[in-house]
C-alpha cells in the first residue's frame, strides 16, 4: 500500500451529523471493509434526539452513506446504549433502551442481523434477558457474548451467549465482578478483559443511586466448552474507573480509550449533578505478559462510546461527546505503535 493511501485511510471522513452512544461495527464484504454506525443520540441531547439512524462508510471513500434505519419492536423506535459486533459480512445489533417523553426507559429485547450489501435486516431470536449498556464480544466466528449490563431496573451478572449458527441463546458462567452498565471489554482469542462500569446501590433514606466501579477481570473461555469461563481479577491500570470507554483488541493486546471518570445520564450530566469530563487516556493490556501499559494519550478527549474499530493497526472512535459534553461527528484515529 502506498504511503498516500495509508494516510488517507488513517484520516476518515466525519459522520453526516453528530452522534453519541452509537453502536459501531466493522464488516467485510468481498474483501472490502466497511465501518457502520447504528442508532444513538443527536446534538440536542434530549429524548427527541434518540434515533435509529444508520450510516455506512466504505473504507477508501470520502463520504458516509445513509442506510435503512434499524427496525424496532418497541416505541419509540430510537435507542441508546445498543451494542453491535461485526462477523464476516454481517453486523449483529443487540438491545439498547428507548426513552419516552416522560423519560421512562425500557430495555429492548431486539436482535437484528444487518446486511450492508443489500441494506437489509433479519430479526433474530430475542435476548432471554434484554440488556442495554452491555458489551458484545465474538468468539470463533460463531458465538457472541453479552457481558453484564442494565435490564430495566438494575444490573445483571449474566453472560448471555448467542449462537449465530443456530439462532439460539444459552447462559455461560456468570460474570463474577460487580454487575455493571457502561463497562468496556474486548476479547483476543479466548481471553476476555473487562473493566469498570457503574453499579447500582441502595441507600437508607433516598432511592437508588449509581457509583463508578474501578474493577478489571480476565475471563478465559474453555477451549472445549464455550459456556465455561474462568474469571480472575486483574489489577486496575490506574485505580480510577471510567464510564463508556471504547475498547477493542489488536495483535495480542486489549485497548481501552477515553470515557469519563464521572458517570452520567445520556445528556452528559453526571449523576452527581456535575458535567462529566471526557478523558484522553489509552490503556493497553498485554495478554501474554499479563500486565497493563499506559500509552501516549489521544490527541482529543472523548466519551460516550459503544465500541472501538480497528483497521490496519489504527484504532478509530466514531462519534461520541467531547470534553464539554457536546455530541460530535468526528472520527478520531489512534495509531498503534509497538514501541510505545
Amino acid at each position: 500500500m502506498s504511503l498516500l493511501l495509508s494516510l488517507a485511510l488513517a484520516s476518515l471522513p466525519a459522520l453526516p451529523e453528530p452522534v453519541a452512544n452509537n453502536a459501531v461495527a466493522k464488516v467485510t464484504v468481498n474483501e472490502q471493509p466497511y465501518f457502520l454506525s447504528f442508532m444513538g443520540l443527536g446534538a440536542k441531547k434530549d429524548h427527541h434526539s434518540v434515533h435509529n439512524k444508520v450510516w455506512a462508510l466504505k473504507l477508501g471513500e470520502q463520504q458516509w452513506q445513509n442506510k435503512r434505519p434499524v427496525p424496532s419492536s418497541l416505541k419509540p423506535t430510537g435507542r441508546l446504549a445498543s451494542t453491535a459486533i461485526g462477523m464476516g459480512e454481517y453486523a449483529y445489533i443487540f438491545g439498547g433502551y428507548t426513552v419516552s417523553s416522560d423519560h421512562t426507559e425500557i430495555s429492548s429485547p431486539d436482535v437484528y442481523r444487518y446486511d450492508v450489501k443489500n441494506d437489509s435486516y433479519t430479526q433474530l431470536a430475542s435476548m432471554p434477558v434484554p440488556v442495554d449498556d452491555s458489551v458484545a464480544l465474538k468468539y470463533k466466528q460463531r458465538y457472541i457474548y453479552l457481558l453484564s449490563g442494565w435490564h430495566n431496573d438494575g444490573n445483571v451478572n449474566l453472560v448471555q451467549v448467542y449462537d449465530t449458527q443456530t439462532d439460539t441463546w444459552r447462559q455461560a458462567s456468570p460474570f463474577l465482578g460487580v454487575p455493571v452498565f457502561g463497562q468496556a471489554a474486548a476479547i483476543s482469542e479466548n481471553t476476555i478483559v473487562i473493566c469498570d462500569g457503574v453499579k447500582t446501590q441502595a441507600n437508607p433514606d433516598k432511592r437508588r443511586s449509581f457509583a463508578a466501579v474501578a474493577q478489571c477481570l480476565k475471563g478465559t473461555i474453555d477451549h472445549t466448552n464455550p459456556l465455561k469461563i474462568d474469571w480472575r481479577t486483574l489489577p486496575h491500570p490506574t485505580g480510577t474507573a471510567h464510564y463508556r470507554m471504547a475498547a477493542t483488541h489488536f495483535n495480542g493486546f486489549i485497548y481501552m480509550l477515553g470515557g469519563s471518570p464521572n458517570p452520567y445520564n445520556y445528556n452528559g450530566m453526571g449523576y452527581n449533578g456535575k458535567p462529566a469530563p471526557a478523558s484522553a487516556h489509552v490503556w493497553r493490556f498485554d495478554i501474554k505478559g499479563n500486565r497493563w501499559e499506559i500509552l501516549s494519550p489521544m490527541d482529543t478527549a472523548s466519551m460516550d462510546h459503544r465500541g472501538l474499530l480497528e483497521h490496519q493497526g489504527v484504532l478509530y472512535i466514531v462519534g461520541g461527546m467531547n470534553n464539554t459534553q457536546q455530541v460530535i461527528n468526528s472520527v478520531s484515529a489512534y495509531t498503534v505503535r509497538d514501541s510505545q
